[in-house]
C-alpha cells in the first residue's frame, strides 16, 4: 500500500515528489529523497528532504526523522567520495530568521576542502564553497544553569 503523504500544490519540493519537475535524483527510499542542488555552492552540494511536506523539522513525524538521520551519513560518504574530499557540513534552517528560503524541511550536504572560499564569491560566479562565520561566545555559568532546566522542562 503506497505511503499518502502531506503535500503542498505550490511547493518546488512537492513537485519534484510527485514527479512534476525533474531533478538529479541520488537516493530515494519510502520517506525520503536526495538530490543535487539546482543553486550549488560546492560541486556536489546536495539536498535530503522528506517525501512529506513539513514546514519545520518539529513537523517531521518520527519514522520521517529516523530515514533523514540513516540517509544523512550515507550521502554524506558518497559525496565525499564523488567530490575527493573528507569533508562536509550538514546545514538545515528553521524559519526565515535562521534562513530558510523553502518551507519543506530539507538538509544540505556540502562537501568541503582545505582550499574552498570562505567568503561569498563575486555574483554569477561558481559556487566556491560554504562561506561561514562562528562568533562563539562564552557560556555564562549561572545562565547556562536556568537555560538548561527551562530547556529539559520544554522535553
Amino acid at each position: 500500500m503506497p505511503i499518502a503523504y502531506p503535500t503542498d500544490p505550490d511547493c518546488i519540493f512537492c513537485k519534484i515528489v510527485a514527479g512534476d519537475i525533474p531533478c538529479h535524483k541520488l537516493y530515494e527510499d519510502d520517506l525520503v529523497l536526495a538530490m543535487l542542488d539546482i543553486g550549488p555552492i560546492a560541486p556536489g552540494h546536495t539536498l535530503l528532504i522528506p517525501k512529506g511536506h513539513y514546514p519545520s523539522l518539529t513537523d517531521v513525524p518520527p519514522d520521517t526523522a529516523a530515514a533523514l538521520g540513516r540517509a544523512l551519513p550515507l550521502l554524506g560518504q558518497a559525496v565525499c567520495k564523488a567530490t575527493d574530499t573528507d569533508n562536509f557540513n550538514v546545514l538545515q534552517n528553521n524559519g526565515r530568521p535562521a534562513g530558510q528560503a523553502v518551507f519543506h524541511v530539507h538538509f544540505h550536504v556540502i562537501p568541503r576542502t582545505a582550499d574552498d572560499a570562505r567568503t561569498t564569491p563575486p555574483a554569477g560566479s561558481p559556487g566556491t564553497g560554504l562561506p561561514f562565520d562562528w562568533p562563539a561566545t562564552e557560556l555564562d555559568p549561572d545562565a547556562a544553569t536556568t537555560l538548561a532546566e527551562r530547556i529539559r522542562s520544554a522535553l
